[in-house]
């Protein structure tokens, strides 16, 4: 196994790929709740992902690599079962004295998680794909 195979695959990937899962489920519940700004009575929603993936990886016993031939650890970690959730969040305010959707607060999320989904996209290369595909250069 090569560095790139430590680096890229198995566990790593597997994460960056769950959290591209998070970060499109997201978008769609910040563009719900923006839809939703004049909705009388409406509860935004938030999805809740990074706190159960955290517990997940946190599974992982301590362990040192102490021989080549060894096992690497890290391996018997099943993070499929993690997966992100929406839960209507329970703001006592209402900032849009309508409902509890505040739009500076919601694009700021949008931003932010669009931050967050175009590093993951770059990190297992997806970009470079979408290049390929469009017949651009890298």
């Amino acid at each position: 196994m090569n560095i790139r195979d430590y680096l890229f695959g198995g566990l790593t990937r597997q994460t960056v790929y769950k959290s591209l899962d998070a970060g499109s489920l997201r978008s769609r519940v910040i563009a719900q709740n923006l839809a939703n700004v004049d909705t009388p009575g409406y509860r935004r929603k938030e999805v809740k992902f990074e706190e159960e993936l955290q517990k997940a990886l946190e599974k992982k016993l301590p362990a040192q690599l102490t021989q080549e031939g060894h096992m690497p650890f890290g391996k018997g970690i099943d993070i499929s079962k993690v997966k992100p959730e929406v839960f209507e969040a329970t703001d006592l305010t209402l900032p849009g004295e309508v409902n509890n959707v505040d739009v500076d607060i919601e694009a700021a999320k949008m931003a932010e998680n669009q931050i967050l989904y175009n590093y993951a996209i770059k990190f297992v290369g997806f970009d470079k794909f979408n290049s390929a595909i469009l017949g651009r250069g890298t």
